[in-house]
């Protein structure tokens, strides 16, 4: 994409990325006049006790076409525009780069502009970024030139990452999203993202770009581990639940928190042919019903900060675009009144992948007709909005809706009062030990277990002498894409070498490499040779075979599904099989005739079919975070009972893809020679303990159009130890006016249950959950019957039938 940037942007624009040419003869830039100090000093915008609209409307009077401009550039890829050969913020050179002002800043955590990419999104690989100290030292530094040596002294907004928590050196990392929306626990993950928040605001940025709330239906695209699965309703939750982390539930921003990012607006879950920015072929129908209602219940209930369209196109829109959708819908219907942030070069992409324009000053009139407010990495397109304006092709009062909601932000974030940070206080916030005592939690109500023969799991550490840990992977933890290196990374190995301790032996072989490198953001992925790996088996196997227990990790890393943001960077798959000759070393390993656990940490769903049938004991823990190692102890010697649920079917192959609960009553007719049942259901996990879930109990049999009903469900705690069951309740229009799917959840609720505990769950169901986009498409409660299911996940149901009048 980089070598495509020269082609597109007019000669000499390059150089003068950011530099606005000044267009208001005297306009006063640097320190002032004293004269204009002192007026300025005396502005409303300044004045804290005024209210948020009035002070925006001050400042935005006051502001040249080319300063609002500028406010909704960011800067990253060229940070070498503002900082030293050796990645110090400089003053001078920012100054010189942006006289106007700046809106934001990308990744200050990173050393872009010291080590330059190909001009694609994504991350450097090797890469040193900035430790606490540095970045809020980096941040103070910029932020002191915005306030103190631009005209009007508007602070910086400073974006981060934060899918699994903050993106950055130290910093606390959770388990990755997939595993966070397997504990069906909202209220956990809003824990974490206050963690998340915590640390980030620390060290000075406001902005997260995150929470993804892609509702995700095809395991080849190797984003799927970014998201919360493949059910709308427990995306929303879960999204729900971050949103009330990083942001709060109020406003002004409170001194811990961070605006959201709403990722990515829609249709990027289920891309065509399952690779990355592919076409979303659904129609209106399929967006609303599946993928708008995680970012409408964010935007209606939350009041979420901001927006990142998606890549991907639309019915030949591409998201960027898209007037449809993000002003119809996103601000008309909804009434959004935040940011609308683009993703990294894709304002740009609209002319380079798409191929919808002709050149950039094209794809920004298009952006800005759709709402795009910011251009993010950097300013490309939107260089071109002052010239754009001055010939009538887009109008100052898009210019100035666009800067009031920037403004908005920094604002509500205090900015103007508290642009600094104390760069101390930042690093003694980082990984705290109530952070990893979180994420010891989080990896542990995680972990979700599939198989477990004639009860092998829990172990009993009194019956054991010696125990096997084998896998590449037990010993060098993958946690997931959107990752830095935190603190302290605790292995499975190192997990059980804790447990062992004064108890039993702890052997080790990697028995299977799976690449050559598991570096994220390194393009090229190198699978290891068979011979070595056949030599890595046999040597694991001997070690087995000593072993009372065996405990083996299966599964993928960061090179093998990841984002795939540029074609020399790729990370979706054809197959969802395990890699290499991982299930070669579980059949030999298998063929000893141990006890085995095998342990799968990946980030895609894989069709684990010889491991479903033939391990004793199966976990599912995808990637777990920094306490991997600790979790994962926890839940083997039962001090953990599992209790996570697979937010995503599991499809025995790909060529069942795409496979979801949630399927039209025409879908997966049969297929010759195959089955159509998937490996594992959505919502499917196993307890140490056993459960009894009654038939739901409606408060009413028949109910009016516009009318609620509480439906009622007993759960019993049937066996001998403490665990956690979760509670499934789906619907089922039986009739409509328009094709219904098979099932569809509504509502669960995780519990806690001591053995011989019964707890009846309350449910209320009202008429949005009930409701249908009917073949005019208005959203309608339509007379009828509807069965309402409850369980323990999506196949092993009781139900009840309702009637609606």
């Amino acid at each position: 994409m980089g070598s495509n940037l020269r082609r597109l942007v007019r000669p000499g624009a390059l150089a003068r990325i950011g530099v606005i040419a000044a267009a208001v003869a005297g306009s006063v830039i640097g320190f002032g006049s004293q004269a204009a100090s002192q007026k300025a000093s005396r502005a409303i915008y300044k004045d804290s006790s005024q209210p948020v609209e009035r002070r925006i409307e001050d400042l935005l009077s006051r502001m040249t076409l080319e300063e609002k401009v500028a406010q909704m550039l960011s800067v990253w890829e060229h940070k070498d525009r503002i900082q030293t050969p050796e990645g110090d913020f400089s003053a001078e050179r920012a100054a010189q780069a942006f006289p106007n002002g700046l809106g934001q800043i990308a990744r200050p955590y990173d050393r872009r502009g010291v080590a330059q990419s190909t001009g694609a999104a994504g991350a450097a690989a090797n890469q040193r970024n900035r430790n606490a100290r540095e970045t809020a030292e980096y941040i103070n530094a910029a932020q002191r030139w915005a306030v103190e040596r631009t005209r009007l002294g508007i602070p910086l907004l400073f974006h981060e990452e934060g899918l699994h928590g903050y993106v950055a050196p130290d910093a606390t990392s959770f388990p990755q999203s997939i595993a966070l929306a397997s504990t069906f626990d909202p209220a956990l993950v809003e824990r974490i993202f206050n963690v998340a928040s915590r640390e980030m605001r620390a060290r000075g940025a406001q902005l997260a770009l995150a929470p993804v709330v892609d509702v995700a239906r095809d395991p080849r695209w190797g984003r799927i581990e970014e998201t919360y699965g493949e059910d709308p309703y427990l995306v929303s939750e879960m999204s729900l639940g971050a949103i009330r982390g990083f942001q709060g539930t109020s406003m002004p921003l409170g001194r811990e928190r961070v605006f959201v990012t709403l990722k990515h607006m829609t249709g990027h879950g289920q891309p065509e042919s399952g690779t990355n920015i592919g076409p979303a072929p659904f129609g209106e129908r399929v967006l609303r019903e599946v993928f708008f209602p995680p970012f409408e219940r964010a935007v209606r209930e939350l009041d979420a900060a901001a927006v990142m369209p998606s890549y991907n196109e639309l019915d030949g829109v591409p998201s960027h675009a898209n007037r449809w959708m993000l002003g119809d819908v996103l601000r008309g219907e909804w009434g959004f009144r935040g940011a609308i942030v683009s993703d990294y070069f894709a304002i740009r992409e609209m002319v380079t992948r798409h191929r919808m324009f002709a050149n950039l000053e094209d794809a920004a009139v298009a952006a800005m007709n759709a709402g795009v407010d910011v251009e993010t990495p950097d300013g490309e397109a939107y260089l071109h909005l002052p010239e754009l304006v001055r010939q009538g092709r887009v109008s100052e009062d898009q210019i100035d809706n666009a800067v009031r909601r920037i403004l908005w932000m920094k604002f509500q974030a205090g900015l103007f009062e508290n642009p600094y940070v104390d760069a101390a206080r930042a690093d003694r916030l980082t990984a705290t030990p109530d952070a990893v005592a979180l994420a010891r939690e989080a990896a542990g109500r995680a972990i979700i277990l599939l198989r477990n023969e004639n009860n092998l799991l829990p172990l009993d550490a009194d019956r054991i002498d010696r125990v096997a840990v084998l896998g590449t992977h037990a010993r060098d933890t993958p946690i997931g894409g959107y990752s830095d290196q935190p603190r302290h990374v605790v292995s499975v190995l190192e997990g059980l070498q804790n447990e062992a301790r004064g108890r039993f032996e702890v052997d080790y072989a990697e028995g299977v490499r799976i690449t050559e490198e598991r570096i994220w953001a390194q393009d090229e992925v190198r699978l290891v040779p068979e011979e070595v790996n056949r030599r890595l088996i046999a040597e694991a196997v001997e070690t087995a075979g000593r072993a009372d227990v065996v405990v083996m990790v299966l599964g993928g890393n960061e090179q093998t599904s990841r984002e795939a943001w540029a074609d020399n960077h790729l990370g979706d798959r054809t197959s969802v099989d395990l890699i290499g000759q991982q299930e070669d070393l579980a059949r030999a390993v298998l063929a000893l005739g141990k006890p085995t656990v095998v342990i799968l940490l990946n980030g895609r769903p894989l069709s684990v079919n010889y491991l479903a049938e033939n391990a004793p004991a199966l976990i599912e823990g995808w990637y777990l975070g920094q306490e991997t190692g600790h979790g994962v102890a926890d839940v083997l010697f039962g001090r953990v009972n599992p209790a996570g649920r697979l937010p995503v079917t599991i499809p025995r192959n790909a060529g069942q893809i795409p496979m979801f609960y949630n399927r039209k009553p025409s879908a997966l007719r049969g297929y010759l020679f195959d089955t159509n049942q998937p490996l594992y259901p959505f919502g499917y996990g196993l307890s140490y303990t056993s459960f009894d879930i009654s038939a739901p109990r409606l408060s009413r049999q028949t109910i009016g159009l516009s009318d609620n009903v509480t439906v009622e469900v007993d759960v019993a705690n049937t066996g001998r130890r403490a665990g956690d069951e979760v509670v499934q309740l789906y619907i089922r229009d039986d009739a409509a006016s328009v094709t219904r799917p098979v099932l569809e959840l509504r509502r669960f609720r995780r519990l806690a249950l001591r053995p011989g505990e019964r707890q009846t769950v309350r449910f209320e169901l009202t008429p949005d959950d009930l409701s249908v986009w009917n073949s005019e498409m208005r959203r309608v409660v339509e007379p009828g019957t509807f069965t309402i299911s409850a369980g323990p996940n999506s196949v092993d149901l009781e139900s009840a039938t309702l009637t609606v009048r």
